[in-house]
Protein backbone atom coordinates (compact mmCIF):
# COMPACT_ATOMS: atom_id res chain seq x y z
CA UNK A 1 0.00 0.00 0.00
CA UNK A 2 2.79 2.97 0.82
CA UNK A 3 4.39 1.79 -2.24
CA UNK A 4 1.34 2.25 -4.90
CA UNK A 5 1.07 5.61 -2.50
CA UNK A 6 4.34 6.39 -3.31
CA UNK A 7 3.06 6.00 -7.25
CA UNK A 8 0.04 7.73 -7.11
CA UNK A 9 0.25 11.22 -6.90
CA UNK A 10 0.03 14.14 -8.59
CA UNK A 11 1.12 12.72 -11.59
CA UNK A 12 -2.27 10.80 -11.91
CA UNK A 13 -4.83 13.46 -11.33
CA UNK A 14 -3.09 16.23 -12.42
CA UNK A 15 -0.88 15.64 -14.74
CA UNK A 16 -2.19 12.53 -16.66
CA UNK A 17 -5.18 14.52 -17.64
CA UNK A 18 -3.94 17.29 -18.96
CA UNK A 19 -1.20 15.35 -20.93
CA UNK A 20 -3.88 12.75 -22.51
CA UNK A 21 -6.40 16.19 -23.30
CA UNK A 22 -3.21 17.88 -25.40
CA UNK A 23 -2.59 14.17 -27.21
CA UNK A 24 -6.00 13.19 -28.59
CA UNK A 25 -7.68 11.05 -25.17
CA UNK A 26 -8.08 7.92 -25.66
CA UNK A 27 -5.13 7.65 -28.20
CA UNK A 28 -3.14 8.82 -25.62
CA UNK A 29 -4.39 6.57 -23.22
CA UNK A 30 -4.15 3.53 -25.21
CA UNK A 31 0.26 3.94 -26.14
CA UNK A 32 -0.08 4.82 -22.51
CA UNK A 33 -1.46 1.53 -20.93
CA UNK A 34 1.37 -0.35 -23.43
CA UNK A 35 3.99 1.16 -21.99
CA UNK A 36 3.29 0.54 -18.04
CA UNK A 37 3.13 -2.69 -19.37
CA UNK A 38 6.04 -3.33 -21.87
CA UNK A 39 8.42 -1.33 -20.39
CA UNK A 40 7.30 0.06 -16.46
CA UNK A 41 6.55 -3.11 -14.94
CA UNK A 42 9.79 -4.57 -15.70
CA UNK A 43 11.25 -1.74 -14.44
CA UNK A 44 9.32 -1.84 -10.94
CA UNK A 45 9.94 -5.71 -11.02
CA UNK A 46 13.92 -5.24 -11.10
CA UNK A 47 14.24 -1.83 -8.91
CA UNK A 48 12.04 -4.23 -5.80
CA UNK A 49 14.32 -7.22 -6.08
CA UNK A 50 17.30 -4.92 -6.02
CA UNK A 51 15.80 -3.26 -2.67
CA UNK A 52 14.63 -6.55 -1.38
CA UNK A 53 18.23 -8.51 -2.11
CA UNK A 54 20.12 -5.33 -0.30
CA UNK A 55 17.83 -5.01 2.35
CA UNK A 56 19.14 -1.10 2.19
CA UNK A 57 18.00 1.93 0.97
CA UNK A 58 19.12 3.09 -2.80
CA UNK A 59 22.89 3.92 -2.06
CA UNK A 60 23.83 1.12 0.36
CA UNK A 61 21.64 -1.39 -2.30
CA UNK A 62 23.54 -0.59 -5.54
CA UNK A 63 26.89 -0.40 -2.96
CA UNK A 64 26.39 -3.82 -1.69
CA UNK A 65 25.63 -5.94 -4.57
CA UNK A 66 28.07 -3.45 -7.43
CA UNK A 67 30.66 -2.21 -5.21
CA UNK A 68 31.51 1.65 -4.61
CA UNK A 69 31.08 2.95 -8.04
CA UNK A 70 27.62 1.83 -8.58
CA UNK A 71 26.50 3.42 -5.19
CA UNK A 72 26.83 6.93 -6.84
CA UNK A 73 24.25 5.11 -8.94
CA UNK A 74 21.77 5.64 -5.88
CA UNK A 75 23.01 8.54 -4.55
CA UNK A 76 21.89 9.70 -8.03
CA UNK A 77 18.42 8.74 -7.43
CA UNK A 78 18.18 10.15 -4.11
CA UNK A 79 19.48 13.98 -5.43
CA UNK A 80 16.65 13.42 -8.25
CA UNK A 81 14.17 13.11 -5.31
CA UNK A 82 15.07 15.47 -3.44
CA UNK A 83 14.62 17.92 -6.92
CA UNK A 84 11.65 16.58 -7.45
CA UNK A 85 10.13 17.13 -4.07
CA UNK A 86 10.92 20.63 -3.64
CA UNK A 87 8.79 21.39 -6.84
CA UNK A 88 6.11 18.83 -6.33
CA UNK A 89 5.73 20.27 -2.89
CA UNK A 90 5.06 23.97 -4.15
CA UNK A 91 1.97 22.60 -6.50
CA UNK A 92 0.93 20.24 -2.95
CA UNK A 93 0.59 23.65 -1.73
CA UNK A 94 -1.26 24.99 -4.80
CA UNK A 95 -3.20 22.06 -4.08
CA UNK A 96 -3.30 22.89 -0.29
CA UNK A 97 -4.62 26.30 -0.79
CA UNK A 98 -7.26 25.51 -3.27
CA UNK A 99 -8.66 22.95 -0.62
CA UNK A 100 -8.76 25.31 2.01
CA UNK A 101 -10.04 28.06 -0.15
CA UNK A 102 -13.35 26.61 -2.17
CA UNK A 103 -14.36 24.79 1.44
CA UNK A 104 -13.74 27.63 3.40
CA UNK A 105 -13.30 30.85 1.33
CA UNK A 106 -14.44 32.71 -1.84
CA UNK A 107 -12.89 30.97 -4.71
CA UNK A 108 -15.73 29.64 -6.11
CA UNK A 109 -17.15 33.54 -6.02
CA UNK A 110 -14.84 34.53 -8.92
CA UNK A 111 -15.61 35.99 -12.54
CA UNK A 112 -12.35 34.81 -13.83
CA UNK A 113 -10.36 31.58 -13.01
CA UNK A 114 -7.06 31.93 -15.06
CA UNK A 115 -6.38 35.26 -14.02
CA UNK A 116 -7.44 33.81 -10.24
CA UNK A 117 -4.85 31.08 -11.00
CA UNK A 118 -2.19 33.11 -12.21
CA UNK A 119 -2.05 35.39 -9.42
CA UNK A 120 -2.50 33.05 -6.78
CA UNK A 121 0.54 31.82 -7.51
CA UNK A 122 2.58 34.74 -7.77
CA UNK A 123 1.45 35.37 -4.33
CA UNK A 124 4.40 34.35 -2.52
CA UNK A 125 2.76 34.55 0.62
CA UNK A 126 -0.46 32.50 0.19
CA UNK A 127 2.20 30.28 -1.52
CA UNK A 128 5.33 29.77 0.90
CA UNK A 129 2.57 28.65 3.89
CA UNK A 130 0.33 26.71 2.38
CA UNK A 131 3.95 24.73 1.12
CA UNK A 132 5.11 25.17 4.36
CA UNK A 133 2.13 23.26 6.30
CA UNK A 134 2.39 20.74 3.66
CA UNK A 135 5.80 19.79 4.23
CA UNK A 136 5.29 20.00 8.21
CA UNK A 137 2.25 17.64 7.32
CA UNK A 138 4.60 15.54 5.37
CA UNK A 139 7.57 15.23 7.36
CA UNK A 140 5.26 14.70 10.67
CA UNK A 141 3.99 11.30 9.02
CA UNK A 142 7.66 10.17 7.97
CA UNK A 143 9.18 10.63 11.05
CA UNK A 144 6.37 8.31 12.87
CA UNK A 145 8.71 5.74 10.63
CA UNK A 146 7.19 2.99 8.18
CA UNK A 147 4.20 1.02 9.70
CA UNK A 148 2.86 3.57 12.28
CA UNK A 149 3.76 6.89 9.84
CA UNK A 150 3.32 5.95 6.09
CA UNK A 151 1.84 2.59 5.75
CA UNK A 152 -1.02 3.49 8.30
CA UNK A 153 -1.62 7.13 6.59
CA UNK A 154 -1.68 5.40 2.95
CA UNK A 155 -4.01 2.63 4.45
CA UNK A 156 -6.40 5.98 5.19
CA UNK A 157 -5.67 8.01 2.16
CA UNK A 158 -5.35 5.56 -0.53
CA UNK A 159 -9.33 4.10 -0.36
CA UNK A 160 -10.73 7.81 0.91
CA UNK A 161 -9.05 9.11 -2.70
CA UNK A 162 -10.83 6.22 -4.65
CA UNK A 163 -14.09 6.73 -2.98
CA UNK A 164 -13.57 10.55 -3.75
CA UNK A 165 -13.01 9.71 -7.43
CA UNK A 166 -15.60 6.95 -8.10
CA UNK A 167 -18.15 9.20 -6.21
CA UNK A 168 -17.06 12.67 -8.80
CA UNK A 169 -17.04 10.02 -11.68
CA UNK A 170 -20.59 8.96 -11.09
CA UNK A 171 -21.89 12.19 -10.66
CA UNK A 172 -19.92 13.47 -14.00
CA UNK A 173 -21.72 11.08 -16.01
CA UNK A 174 -25.20 12.18 -15.11
CA UNK A 175 -24.44 15.68 -16.54
CA UNK A 176 -25.02 16.75 -20.31
CA UNK A 177 -22.97 16.32 -23.08
CA UNK A 178 -20.76 14.16 -20.52
CA UNK A 179 -20.92 11.39 -23.41
CA UNK A 180 -18.96 13.57 -25.79
CA UNK A 181 -16.32 13.39 -23.05
CA UNK A 182 -16.15 9.55 -22.28
CA UNK A 183 -15.99 9.03 -26.15
CA UNK A 184 -13.23 10.97 -26.22
CA UNK A 185 -11.46 9.38 -23.46
CA UNK A 186 -12.25 5.67 -24.21
CA UNK A 187 -13.03 5.56 -27.99
CA UNK A 188 -9.48 5.59 -29.92
CA UNK A 189 -8.46 7.52 -33.31
CA UNK A 190 -5.86 6.26 -34.37
CA UNK A 191 -5.43 9.36 -36.22
CA UNK A 192 -4.52 11.11 -33.50
CA UNK A 193 -1.23 9.16 -32.59
CA UNK A 194 1.24 10.96 -33.02
CA UNK A 195 5.62 11.26 -32.13
CA UNK A 196 4.80 13.49 -29.53
CA UNK A 197 1.84 11.70 -28.18
CA UNK A 198 3.97 8.06 -27.83
CA UNK A 199 6.77 10.72 -26.36
CA UNK A 200 4.60 12.12 -23.44
CA UNK A 201 3.15 8.74 -23.01
CA UNK A 202 6.26 7.46 -22.16
CA UNK A 203 7.78 10.39 -20.28
CA UNK A 204 4.73 9.84 -17.85
CA UNK A 205 4.12 6.38 -17.17
CA UNK A 206 7.99 6.38 -15.82
CA UNK A 207 7.49 9.34 -14.12
CA UNK A 208 3.65 8.51 -12.67
CA UNK A 209 5.61 5.13 -11.23
CA UNK A 210 8.28 6.97 -9.10
CA UNK A 211 10.79 4.82 -10.91
CA UNK A 212 14.55 5.75 -11.84
CA UNK A 213 14.99 7.77 -8.08
CA UNK A 214 15.52 4.82 -5.51
CA UNK A 215 11.92 5.46 -4.21
CA UNK A 216 11.05 1.61 -5.25
CA UNK A 217 14.22 0.45 -4.16
CA UNK A 218 13.94 2.04 -1.04
CA UNK A 219 10.25 0.21 -0.24
CA UNK A 220 11.44 -3.13 -1.89
CA UNK A 221 14.20 -3.14 1.16
CA UNK A 222 10.99 -3.31 3.69
CA UNK A 223 9.50 -6.47 1.83
CA UNK A 224 10.04 -9.45 3.54
CA UNK A 225 11.36 -12.72 1.83
CA UNK A 226 8.36 -14.41 1.65
CA UNK A 227 6.22 -12.23 -0.21
CA UNK A 228 5.82 -12.30 -4.19
CA UNK A 229 8.09 -9.37 -5.61
CA UNK A 230 5.97 -9.65 -8.96
CA UNK A 231 2.85 -9.65 -7.70
CA UNK A 232 3.47 -7.07 -5.23
CA UNK A 233 5.02 -4.94 -8.48
CA UNK A 234 1.70 -6.03 -10.48
CA UNK A 235 -0.51 -4.57 -7.49
CA UNK A 236 1.24 -1.31 -7.46
CA UNK A 237 0.91 -1.04 -11.46
CA UNK A 238 -2.44 -1.64 -11.53
CA UNK A 239 -3.34 1.03 -8.51
CA UNK A 240 -1.68 3.67 -10.17
CA UNK A 241 -2.76 2.91 -13.62
CA UNK A 242 -6.12 2.62 -12.43
CA UNK A 243 -6.18 5.79 -10.24
CA UNK A 244 -4.44 7.65 -13.65
CA UNK A 245 -7.62 6.22 -15.44
CA UNK A 246 -10.14 7.08 -13.27
CA UNK A 247 -9.05 10.79 -12.99
CA UNK A 248 -9.43 11.04 -16.53
CA UNK A 249 -12.84 9.03 -16.75
CA UNK A 250 -13.84 11.91 -13.75
CA UNK A 251 -12.10 15.01 -15.68
CA UNK A 252 -13.20 15.17 -19.14
CA UNK A 253 -17.07 14.11 -18.68
CA UNK A 254 -16.70 17.07 -16.73
CA UNK A 255 -14.92 19.06 -19.20
CA UNK A 256 -17.54 18.34 -21.99
CA UNK A 257 -20.60 19.19 -20.33
CA UNK A 258 -19.91 22.70 -19.99
CA UNK A 259 -18.32 23.03 -23.81
CA UNK A 260 -14.89 23.41 -22.79
CA UNK A 261 -11.53 22.19 -24.34
CA UNK A 262 -9.52 18.99 -22.95
CA UNK A 263 -6.27 20.36 -24.65
CA UNK A 264 -6.11 23.48 -21.79
CA UNK A 265 -2.47 21.43 -20.56
CA UNK A 266 -1.21 22.36 -17.07
CA UNK A 267 -3.55 24.87 -15.86
CA UNK A 268 -6.77 22.23 -16.40
CA UNK A 269 -7.41 21.67 -13.27
CA UNK A 270 -7.02 25.12 -11.26
CA UNK A 271 -8.83 26.95 -13.84
CA UNK A 272 -11.44 25.10 -15.44
CA UNK A 273 -12.81 22.23 -12.83
CA UNK A 274 -13.32 25.60 -10.47
CA UNK A 275 -15.48 26.88 -13.18
CA UNK A 276 -17.23 23.91 -13.76
CA UNK A 277 -18.06 23.50 -9.73
CA UNK A 278 -19.02 26.99 -9.85
CA UNK A 279 -21.78 26.44 -12.37
CA UNK A 280 -23.22 23.97 -10.03
CA UNK A 281 -25.61 24.29 -7.78
CA UNK A 282 -24.03 26.39 -4.49
CA UNK A 283 -23.77 23.53 -1.98
CA UNK A 284 -23.16 21.25 -3.95
CA UNK A 285 -20.08 23.29 -6.50
CA UNK A 286 -18.32 23.77 -3.11
CA UNK A 287 -19.10 20.31 -1.58
CA UNK A 288 -17.71 18.75 -4.62
CA UNK A 289 -14.84 20.88 -5.55
CA UNK A 290 -13.65 20.82 -1.72
CA UNK A 291 -13.95 16.50 -1.91
CA UNK A 292 -11.73 16.92 -5.65
CA UNK A 293 -8.87 19.28 -4.34
CA UNK A 294 -9.17 17.33 -0.62
CA UNK A 295 -8.19 14.03 -3.21
CA UNK A 296 -5.47 15.51 -4.52
CA UNK A 297 -4.39 17.16 -1.29
CA UNK A 298 -4.81 13.07 -0.28
CA UNK A 299 -2.94 11.84 -3.86
CA UNK A 300 -0.11 14.48 -3.59
CA UNK A 301 0.36 13.72 0.10
CA UNK A 302 1.04 9.83 -0.29
CA UNK A 303 4.17 10.54 -2.92
CA UNK A 304 5.39 13.33 -0.68
CA UNK A 305 5.60 11.22 2.44
CA UNK A 306 6.87 8.56 -0.24
CA UNK A 307 9.91 10.88 -1.57
CA UNK A 308 11.23 12.52 1.87
CA UNK A 309 11.68 8.18 3.11
CA UNK A 310 13.85 8.22 0.00
CA UNK A 311 16.92 9.96 1.39
CA UNK A 312 15.84 9.48 5.15
CA UNK A 313 16.46 5.88 4.97
CA UNK A 314 19.78 6.81 3.17
CA UNK A 315 21.11 8.98 6.14
CA UNK A 316 19.62 6.68 8.82
CA UNK A 317 20.92 3.57 7.19
CA UNK A 318 24.36 4.50 5.94
CA UNK A 319 25.20 7.78 8.75
CA UNK A 320 23.25 5.79 11.66
CA UNK A 321 21.66 9.23 12.33
CA UNK A 322 18.47 9.32 14.23
CA UNK A 323 15.37 9.07 12.05
CA UNK A 324 13.11 12.12 13.38
CA UNK A 325 16.15 14.71 13.46
CA UNK A 326 17.19 13.86 10.08
CA UNK A 327 13.40 14.07 8.64
CA UNK A 328 13.01 17.79 9.91
CA UNK A 329 16.46 18.69 8.66
CA UNK A 330 15.74 17.24 5.30
CA UNK A 331 12.35 19.08 5.62
CA UNK A 332 13.57 22.01 5.81
CA UNK A 333 16.30 21.24 3.31
CA UNK A 334 14.30 20.73 0.48
CA UNK A 335 11.66 23.12 1.43
CA UNK A 336 14.28 25.85 1.06
CA UNK A 337 15.70 23.79 -2.30
CA UNK A 338 11.59 24.80 -3.49
CA UNK A 339 11.56 28.45 -2.83
CA UNK A 340 13.18 29.18 -6.42
CA UNK A 341 10.20 27.35 -7.78
CA UNK A 342 7.88 29.09 -6.12
CA UNK A 343 8.91 31.95 -6.16
CA UNK A 344 9.61 31.79 -10.46
CA UNK A 345 6.08 31.66 -11.36
CA UNK A 346 5.60 34.27 -14.00
CA UNK A 347 8.60 35.64 -13.52
CA UNK A 348 10.83 34.65 -16.84
CA UNK A 349 13.64 33.05 -16.39
CA UNK A 350 17.58 31.84 -17.80
CA UNK A 351 18.04 34.96 -20.00
CA UNK A 352 21.22 33.79 -20.52
CA UNK A 353 20.40 30.68 -21.76
CA UNK A 354 17.58 31.88 -23.82
CA UNK A 355 20.00 34.44 -25.62
CA UNK A 356 22.12 31.49 -26.27
CA UNK A 357 19.08 29.60 -27.87
CA UNK A 358 20.28 26.74 -25.64
CA UNK A 359 17.13 26.67 -23.02
CA UNK A 360 13.71 28.21 -23.86
CA UNK A 361 11.31 27.51 -20.79
CA UNK A 362 10.60 30.17 -18.80
CA UNK A 363 11.08 29.62 -15.07
CA UNK A 364 12.59 27.67 -12.66
CA UNK A 365 10.21 25.19 -11.81
CA UNK A 366 9.83 24.14 -15.50
CA UNK A 367 13.49 23.86 -15.44
CA UNK A 368 13.72 20.96 -12.50
CA UNK A 369 10.33 19.47 -13.86
CA UNK A 370 12.76 18.96 -17.19
CA UNK A 371 16.07 17.74 -15.46
CA UNK A 372 13.37 15.32 -13.40
CA UNK A 373 12.25 13.96 -16.55
CA UNK A 374 15.53 13.09 -17.58
CA UNK A 375 17.20 11.80 -14.19
CA UNK A 376 14.15 9.48 -14.06
CA UNK A 377 14.71 7.93 -17.33
CA UNK A 378 18.68 7.94 -17.56
CA UNK A 379 18.14 6.10 -13.79
CA UNK A 380 15.55 3.68 -14.85
CA UNK A 381 18.57 3.11 -17.83
CA UNK A 382 20.94 2.97 -16.24
CA UNK A 383 19.47 0.12 -13.15
CA UNK A 384 18.97 -1.96 -16.42
CA UNK A 385 22.61 -2.02 -17.24
CA UNK A 386 23.42 -2.68 -13.50
CA UNK A 387 21.08 -5.50 -13.30
CA UNK A 388 21.91 -7.11 -16.83
CA UNK A 389 25.99 -6.25 -16.66
CA UNK A 390 26.92 -6.19 -12.49
CA UNK A 391 24.27 -8.14 -10.69
CA UNK A 392 23.48 -10.52 -13.80
CA UNK A 393 19.70 -11.44 -14.83
CA UNK A 394 20.55 -15.13 -13.47
CA UNK A 395 21.01 -13.57 -10.22
CA UNK A 396 17.89 -11.05 -9.88
CA UNK A 397 15.83 -14.01 -11.07
CA UNK A 398 16.95 -16.41 -8.22
CA UNK A 399 15.50 -13.36 -5.96
CA UNK A 400 12.01 -13.07 -7.89
CA UNK A 401 11.94 -16.79 -7.26
CA UNK A 402 11.94 -15.94 -3.55
CA UNK A 403 8.24 -16.37 -2.40
CA UNK A 404 7.23 -17.12 -6.17
CA UNK A 405 7.89 -21.23 -6.41
CA UNK A 406 6.19 -20.71 -10.19
CA UNK A 407 8.03 -17.58 -11.22
CA UNK A 408 11.25 -20.34 -12.83
CA UNK A 409 8.98 -21.85 -15.65
CA UNK A 410 7.09 -18.61 -16.32
CA UNK A 411 6.51 -16.65 -19.45
CA UNK A 412 7.02 -13.27 -17.13
CA UNK A 413 10.67 -14.76 -16.08
CA UNK A 414 11.25 -15.09 -20.17
CA UNK A 415 10.15 -11.40 -20.77
CA UNK A 416 11.60 -9.58 -17.93
CA UNK A 417 14.98 -11.05 -19.22
CA UNK A 418 14.31 -9.56 -22.45
CA UNK A 419 12.87 -6.53 -21.08
CA UNK A 420 15.56 -5.84 -18.83
CA UNK A 421 18.69 -6.96 -20.62
CA UNK A 422 17.48 -5.13 -24.00
CA UNK A 423 13.96 -3.23 -24.67
CA UNK A 424 14.30 -0.91 -21.57
CA UNK A 425 17.69 0.57 -21.57
CA UNK A 426 17.44 1.10 -25.46
CA UNK A 427 14.30 2.70 -25.46
CA UNK A 428 15.04 4.79 -22.10
CA UNK A 429 18.68 5.65 -23.58
CA UNK A 430 16.91 7.06 -26.43
CA UNK A 431 14.35 8.58 -24.29
CA UNK A 432 16.50 10.60 -22.13
CA UNK A 433 18.72 11.58 -25.39
CA UNK A 434 15.18 12.97 -26.81
CA UNK A 435 13.81 14.77 -23.50
CA UNK A 436 17.58 16.72 -23.82
CA UNK A 437 17.06 17.27 -27.71
CA UNK A 438 13.39 18.73 -26.71
CA UNK A 439 13.97 20.73 -23.75
CA UNK A 440 16.91 22.30 -23.62
CA UNK A 441 17.60 22.11 -27.23
CA UNK A 442 14.50 23.20 -29.20
CA UNK A 443 14.28 20.05 -30.73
Amino acid sequence: MAAAGSAVGLGNIWRFPYLAGQNGGAAFLLIYLAFILLICFPVLVGEIAIGRHAGLDAYGSYKKIGGKKWGLLGLFGIISVALILSFYNVVAGWAFGYFLEIAFGDLLRQSDFGTFFGNYIQDIGSSFWFSLGFMVITAFIVTRGIQHGIEMANKIMMPLLYIILLGMIVYGITLPNAMSGIRFYLVPELGEIRIQTIFDALRQAFFSLSLGMGALITYGSYVKKDQNVVSSAAIISVADTMVAFLAGLMIFPLVFSVGMQPAEGPPLVFVILPKIFQDMHPFFGRFIGASFFLMLCFAALTSTISMLEVPTAYLVDQKKLPRKKVVWILALVIFIMGIPSMVSQGSPGFEFLNKLGFYQQKDFMTFISDLADISLTVGGCLMCIFISRRWKISQMHEELSIGNEHYRHSFLRSYISFAIGYLCPIILGVLSVLIILDKFVGL
